[in-house]
């Protein structure tokens, strides 16, 4: 995946906004994936959203709560809000809030339209596709293309609609909700703010 950079509506000159947006979707499938020391140290050195800004307020939050705590302190905190043994004090996945249980029908229509994109997990990855680090990863091939065109607008919205929209709102609220939750709570307001700049984006397409 690609390192992160500031969200489009702060993008440095010579970037333009699908490829902020891409760089955006990469940066949270790495936070929710594998936070690693050399990701959260490029996130402590992004630049100050734009004054007046959409994502100012949530975007500017992240970054100094990068800066307060340590890479081990995140992970830790990573590893209490998503790992474990057994059940989780938040599910990353996308099934577990469109119905309830995991691996349930929303995980069949994903993999279909995974199939259609002629998209397919890794063997090596053990979490299923509906995982949100997975689905970003998807929008930003999406966005950005890989070994091939990038897909197209409508496209692109047609898969945020069907497998991130509709319980991205729900997955904050959960986090948030924990009292464990300092670095992530912060990720969680960023996710929420920025699906609903990308929803009101593909609005206007139609």
């Amino acid at each position: 995946m690609n390192a992160t950079v500031p969200p489009a509506a702060m993008a440095p000159a010579g970037l333009d906004e699908d490829a902020a947006r891409a760089e955006i979707y990469g940066l949270l499938a790495h936070l929710f994936y594998a936070p690693s020391a050399e990701l959260l140290a490029q996130l402590r050195d992004a630049p100050a959203a734009a004054p007046g800004s959409v994502l100012e307020a949530s975007w500017n939050t992240l970054v100094a709560s990068a800066s307060e705590l340590d890479a081990g302190a995140v992970q830790a905190e990573y590893d209490a809000l998503f790992g474990g043994v057994g059940k989780p004090e938040v599910y990353l996945f996308g099934s577990r809030y469109l119905a309830g249980f995991l691996n349930e029908k929303p995980l069949v229509r994903l993999r279909d339209d995974l199939a259609a994109l002629g998209l397919a997990r890794d063997p090596a990855i053990s979490d299923t596709e509906d995982h949100i680090a997975c689905l970003c990863e998807v929008m930003r091939l999406l966005i950005a293309g890989t070994g091939a065109e990038p897909a197209g607008l409508a496209r692109q919205r047609d898969f945020f609609g069907a497998h991130i929209q509709p319980w991205a709102a729900d997955l904050c609220d959960a986090i948030v909700a924990q009292p464990a939750a300092r670095f992530y709570a912060r990720a969680a307001d960023f996710i929420r703010d920025f699906v609903q700049v990308e929803a009101q984006g593909f609005d206007m397409l139609s």
